[in-house]
């Protein structure tokens, strides 16, 4: 699954409104977003 454009975008406002509602929580969508981030990266990497 190639996450582009509209799914980022969704994905970067989902996340927004959560740190919004959220505050105490940032770090943990960070973190999770940096996870999630490092994993996309490493499994595209694993197909070349």
């Amino acid at each position: 699954m190639k996450i582009t454009g509209m799914w980022m975008g969704v994905i970067a406002v989902i996340v927004g409104i959560l740190v919004l509602a959220l505050p105490d929580l940032i770090r943990w969508f960070v973190g999770v977003g940096l996870i999630v981030m490092g994993a996309v990266a490493i499994m595209a990497a694993m197909k070349k």
